[in-house]
């Protein structure tokens, strides 16, 4: 087994220049997917090479699928005949895709066999609005300790109420929906803009999907689907990291291909913590409109609420304000463990149970330490750090920039998970990163 390679990084220096950031794997995972739902091929571009989209391509390859690279971040998957109706154990707790593969194979094939799911560590992810949704749709489901077993003679719509606007069960039920009998109806659905994108995709193959008002989306099923092209939407969270690095170093990044309809409440949080933007043809420049960056309260939210996933690079960004912030995290309990690693490099960090906010929330007198405050400005050390998931990970990247001295970060493959060429991108805007293996 290779050793796992580690950043070293010098801090201490603003960040300028421009880099440039491809399609999220977010939807990137969810349509490719989708594309089991047709035996012809579809192409997908802007794809960015990380370790995330290769192994879902491993694993769809067990079940049938063929790709292929036309060039950097363009792929080309076909899936003509389904091969293996069972999922590979090894793929046990890398992931959520296993558990979408449920729709697509139960068309395919009217049966699948996947194994339980996984990903970051930051609280568990029941899969019960998925199972729930799909025995609605007419699926049997066994479950054991280590893999599901689904099967059906046939697939039909029905009226489904998510008791919370789960992004993965709403695309499972709408990648279900598409070639069921009938008409599928899901009420409180997520719709995230990498929900939006798959939706979209999946329309060009053919599908009848409206997204209506109060969160309902409406799934006409067809007979057929078939091939096509599309271009994936621009990682939202890619953006917002470098946006949060430049801020947080004193520099200007201009982020080329970044999306404004996406970043919406993320921009607001960003002017109203001292920060600022413009927006071109090109993308979006990030900066400070101020000397000093203000303490400011974010509560996360599903969208069009502030996103969970950009709360770690904003909390590092918040150790650089002046005064007190506060960070309500409401999509998932556990997700401020990577801040004692930011407290050993001089932060100043105190976690709480108590929901410090006005949004609803799941946790409320339920004891998770899910909201965060941050005393600021104060100056970060480097450090040795060992990265515990994907966006923990440019969190402690961009501590490593802000803080004097040099810091060592292993665990580096929960970043190039989800972050393709990362060293190359930062050394362009003036950071100082070198590999060692």
């Amino acid at each position: 087994m290779q050793p796992d390679k580690r950043y070293r990084i010098i801090g201490g220096r603003q960040l300028y220049g421009t880099v440039s950031v491809a399609g999220a794997k977010n939807a990137i995972g969810k349509q490719l997917v989708a594309s089991l739902l047709t035996e012809e091929p579809c192409i997908l571009s802007n794809i960015p090479r990380i370790t995330e989209i290769s192994t879902i391509l491993e694993m769809l390859e067990n079940v049938g699928t063929t790709h292929e690279w036309l060039n950097d971040s363009t792929l080309r998957v076909q899936t003509a005949h389904i091969a293996s109706t069972v999922v590979s154990q090894k793929y046990s707790g890398f992931n959520r895709i296993p558990i979408l593969l449920l729709s697509p194979l139960l068309h395919r094939a009217g049966e699948v066999t996947v194994p339980t799911v996984g990903g970051c560590k930051i609280g568990p992810r029941p899969v019960d609005f998925h199972m729930n949704a799909l025995e609605a749709m007419g699926a049997t489901i066994a479950v054991a300790d280590d893999r599901y077993r689904a099967t059906t003679q046939e697939l039909h719509g029905t009226t489904i109420r998510l008791p919370y606007p789960s992004v993965g069960a709403t695309e499972n039920i709408i990648i279900a929906a598409t070639l069921a009998r009938g008409t599928t109806v899901i009420e409180n659905a997520a719709v995230e803009p990498e929900v939006i994108d798959t939706i979209l995709f999946l329309q060009k193959m053919g599908a009848l999907i409206q997204v209506d008002v109060d969160r309902r989306v409406i799934i006409e099923g067809v007979p057929k689907l078939h091939g096509v092209g599309h271009r994936v939407m621009t990682d939202r969270i890619e953006v917002a990291s470098f946006a949060a690095a430049a801020l947080a170093t004193d520099g200007r990044i201009t982020v080329r291909h970044a999306q404004q309809e996406h970043m919406i409440s993320f921009l607001n949080t960003l002017r109203k913590a001292g920060g600022d933007y413009t927006v071109d043809e090109q993308g979006i420049t990030f900066f400070r409109r101020e000397r000093t960056l203000r303490g400011t309260h974010i509560e996360t939210d599903v969208h069009p609420g502030f996103m969970t996933d950009w709360q770690q690079p904003f909390v590092v960004l918040l150790t650089q304000a002046q005064g007190v912030s506060v960070v309500h995290e409401t999509v998932y309990e556990n997700r401020f463990g990577y801040t004692q690693a930011l407290c050993q490099m001089g932060a100043d960090i105190d976690l709480s149970t108590a929901c410090l906010g006005s949004k609803p929330c799941r946790f409320l007198n339920r004891d998770h330490l899910h909201s965060c405050i941050v005393r600021g400005p104060t100056k970060l050390h480097g450090a040795n750090i060992t990265i515990p998931d994907l966006r923990a990970g440019f969190a402690y990247l961009i501590a490593a920039l802000v803080a004097e001295g040099v810091s060592e970060l292993s665990g580096i493959r929960y970043i190039e998970r989800g972050y393709a060429d990362v060293p190359e991108k930062l050394r362009a805007i003036g950071a100082a990163v070198e590999v060692l293996t």
